[in-house]
């Protein structure tokens, strides 16, 4: 921790206080560095003192999880009071969790506007994974995705963005304590935008949100433990190597542009064609940096043979895994999981061909939790099994 630092601050309160933006205190939650530091400069900082309170401000709220001004106790009583008057440390609120009978763990979680997310923990030996959300509904409407059938109604802030990871934090109880032994188990060891939303049409809430879960005198989550997931939003695919460089994941899904066009609509802005040459060209693409091709397997649909085939062929020369996705149903869903056999048979041809092909273990299920079931509970489209079938191209089951 950083050595307290008992020097008097100048400015008075009063003066600093005629300086609030209307629309009330700043929340430090969310900012960049570089903006925290205007912040504070603008509250009354004087700037030769500005880096070294973003130091340990950011320490306090990211590394210790501190969000009382009072108890960051290495800041003079008078400099705690101006952050009081000024900023506030805020995140999204837990409105109710839900464990699975696998340890699971679903958060509905409201933010600003009274709008509801959903963030996921999933816990495996010795490390967890979290599941975020960056926008609360999705535009995509992927057919067989129950986020897809709730309309986009904005996207997240950076501070609700990272918010779900200190949420889960306070949870879990993963906050160091100031003086206990160094601990570096790691309960949330991998974060994955995979939650509710298409990242990259929140591009730089993400990435800004993505620089404070890595910050090292903060979360300090390493880029490679970080992977980010897209349906295929082309032009901002080299920027997330550029700007996050985080691991990248792509819901494929489908291997003709018929078949994408219907489970995947953006397929039809970006096709299979267009999306491949974006990932061929991905910067640090390697061996070691694998592009993740998620495949969720719907019976009858994208499962064959020569799906397999065509899909090894269509990523030839591109260091990659392949997740096979067990569907996972929703009410209303048109769609049904394929059969164990099939699963296992698709995995086959993919590992021969040289290409990892893990099939993912559903988790989460008996509370909606698993890949493709987030919904926010209390803003759904009321819509019918029917009319999600009709949407999707298919023949819903009687």
């Amino acid at each position: 921790m950083t050595t307290p630092t008992n020097a008097p601050i100048t400015q008075d309160v009063l003066t600093i206080a005629r300086k609030l933006p209307e629309g009330g205190p700043v929340n430090l939650v969310g900012l960049t560095r570089d903006a925290m530091r205007d912040a504070l400069i603008a509250a009354g900082t004087p700037e030769r003192q500005a880096k070294m309170r973003v130091g340990q401000v950011w320490q306090w709220i990211y590394h210790w999880g501190v969000r009382d001004f009072d108890a960051m106790t290495n800041l003079a009583k008078d400099y705690r009071a101006l952050l009081a008057a000024n900023f506030t440390v805020t995140i999204p609120e837990v409105v109710s969790k839900q464990e699975s009978a696998d340890g699971t763990r679903k958060y509905l979680v409201r933010i600003a506007g009274g709008h509801e997310v959903e963030t996921v923990y999933i816990p495996e030996e010795g490390r967890g994974t979290l599941c975020i959300s960056s926008q609360v509904g999705c535009t995509l409407t992927c057919s067989f995705c129950h986020t897809g059938t709730q309309k986009l109604v904005r996207n997240l802030t950076a501070g609700e963005i990272a918010g779900q990871v200190m949420l889960a934090r306070d949870d879990l109880e993963e906050w160091p304590v100031p003086g206990a032994p160094k601990d570096e188990t790691r309960l949330i060891s991998n974060v994955v935008l995979m939650g509710m939303g298409e990242p990259l049409y929140n591009f730089d809430a993400v990435r800004d949100a993505m620089k404070i879960v890595m910050d090292g005198e903060g979360m300090s989550l390493s880029r490679r433990r970080i992977t980010l997931s897209t349906s295929g939003v082309v032009p901002e695919i080299a920027r997330t190597a550029e700007e996050i460089g985080c691991m990248l994941a792509v819901s494929f899904h489908a291997t003709t542009d018929e078949v994408r066009d219907r489970l995947v609509p953006i397929n039809k802005r970006w096709n299979i064609a267009t999306l491949l040459d974006a990932l061929r060209a991905y910067p640090n693409l390697s061996n070691s940096e694998r592009i993740t091709f998620e495949y969720v397997m719907l019976k009858g649909v994208n499962d064959s043979d020569a799906d397999a085939r065509r899909l090894v062929h269509l990523i030839e020369g591109i260091p990659a895994k392949i997740n096979l996705i067990p569907f996972n149903e929703w009410p209303g869903s048109p769609y049904q999981r394929s059969d164990r056999d099939r699963i296992k048979a698709f995995a086959d041809i993919i590992f021969k061909a040289g290409y990892a092909s893990p099939i993912r273990k559903p988790r989460g299920e008996d509370i909606m939790a698993a890949c493709g079931q987030l919904k926010s509970a209390t803003e759904r489209a009321r819509k019918s099994r029917a009319e999600i079938a009709a949407e999707a191209g298919v023949q819903g089951p009687a």
